[in-house]
């Protein structure tokens, strides 16, 4: 199975396949991570009573401080336990800031091939099959991040399952957003020319975008404008009032293959 295509198994609602597909983005559907939702719909009962998104978010922030222990950190007994629990779901965020190819990276690409089903294309270096030795770079990146951490693929489970909810919450109705994002190799993503500017590439199975085109720029040669079905917003940084990548406006989105626009500078 090659790094571009889908895994054979999932643990959401809908096949990989479909989900990485072209015809995903103009047919959206919701994306529910197994037993998520039911496992902590003491969370969500709490959230529909609140009017207010920050409070939303701050309820949110502290849900998971307590199911995880991540407050406790200070009393554990070892300096592996104590790192293990501060290391939430915030520092993977702030190390993919830093550098998608690190670790932390590994680690939030890993949860979406775990979750589903996508195999990242990219990390350091373009991953090959499975048995490759890029592939085999990567998982052991993704190793070293799961054993610093406590539950973290259930952190990101929820922080996912509570974007959703949140970007129902505010927009709703809606089912795609205009996201730009900047590209170094565009060339070697691009699956199909259609004309007029337009493309279908196929994108890591994580990657950034911002809504603001003039800072797309400032990552790459080439700028690409998208409609993102909501579904795929993993994370976006304006619904977290304590997110580091607030500044960048920064939403991470589940990749496959997608449309694109050229924008001309």
């Amino acid at each position: 199975m090659a790094s571009g295509g889908c895994g054979s198994f999932n643990l959401c609602n809908l096949p990989p396949w479909v989900i990485g597909s072209r015809h995903f983005n103009d047919n959206p559907q919701p994306i529910e991570i197994q037993g998520v939702r039911e496992a902590n719909r003491f969370l969500f009962r709490v959230l529909d009573a609140i009017d207010d998104p920050t409070e939303r978010a701050r309820r949110f922030d502290g849900y998971l401080s307590v199911k995880f222990q991540l407050h406790q950190w200070q009393e554990q007994c070892t300096a592996t336990a104590r790192a293990s629990i501060k290391n939430s779901y915030l520092r993977f965020l702030r190390g993919w800031g830093v550098d998608s190819s690190s670790i932390e990276g590994a680690v939030l690409k890993g949860w979406v091939e775990s979750r589903i089903g996508l195999p990242p294309s990219f990390h350091r270096e373009p991953i090959g099959e499975l048995e490759s030795e890029s592939y085999y770079r990567y998982a052991l990146d993704r190793m070293k991040g799961h054993a610093r951490t406590n539950a973290i693929q259930s952190q990101l489970d929820l922080l996912y399952t509570y974007t959703q909810y949140e970007l129902g919450r505010r927009w709703p109705g809606e089912r795609w957003f205009r996201l730009y994002r900047g590209q170094h190799d565009a060339e070697r993503a691009t699956l199909e020319r259609l004309g007029s500017g337009e493309l279908i590439v196929r994108m890591n199975n994580l990657c950034s975008f911002t809504d603001d085109p003039e800072r797309a720029w400032e990552f790459g040669s080439t700028v690409w404008e998208v409609q993102i079905p909501l579904a795929r917003v993993f994370f976006m940084s304006a619904l977290f009032p304590r997110s580091i990548l607030k500044g960048e406006r920064e939403h991470l989105v589940i990749g496959g293959e997608m449309r694109v626009r050229r924008v001309t500078s």
